[in-house]
């Protein structure tokens, strides 16, 4: 189903604004949220599946910070020739610790996350990188980082 054509009832809005406030730490917290929504469990899991099935949401999930579990995260980006862009989203694709990339119009072209266990890995990873694509990684790491309470009420 694409996402242009689906259109949310009033439960679906209620679920997104619901879970953007946060999720139980629970046995069932499922349940819990569906019980505040006043609606089953099953439904709850089946409409958050079709939500994401059809674009509406992209992700569902808990955010780690990845730092303090030892870990490492970094933005980083490449200058991809434009004729070799594919082949190179590809490559830079097949590493499990790259989260997500962007294309963008500007002379770095894809900028993409990098998250690692250790910061080792991170440094091992970006090398790797540059040597299959034969290109340089600009590694840009955070120097400070703001919280945004962002919530966007569906």
């Amino acid at each position: 189903m694409a996402f242009a054509s689906q259109t949310m009832d009033k439960i679906d809005r209620d679920i997104i604004n619901t879970l953007q406030v946060g999720f139980p730490i629970c046995d069932a917290p499922y349940r819990q949220v569906a019980q505040l929504l006043d609606i089953s469990e099953s439904e709850l899991l089946a409409r958050l599946q079709a939500l994401l099935e059809n674009g509406t949401l992209t992700r569902f999930g808990p955010l780690y910070n990845a730092e303090q579990m030892g870990g490492a995260l970094t933005l980083a980006a490449v200058k991809i020739p434009t004729e070799h862009f594919e082949e190179v989203t590809d490559i830079i694709n097949a590493f499990p610790e790259v989260a997500h990339n962007y294309a963008r119009s500007h002379e770095l072209n894809m900028w993409f996350v990098l998250a690692t266990e250790t910061p080792e890995q991170q440094q091992h990873t970006i090398r790797a990188i540059e040597q299959q694509t034969g290109l340089a990684v600009f590694n840009m790491p955070k120097l400070k980082e703001y919280f945004v309470n962002l919530k966007l009420t569906a």
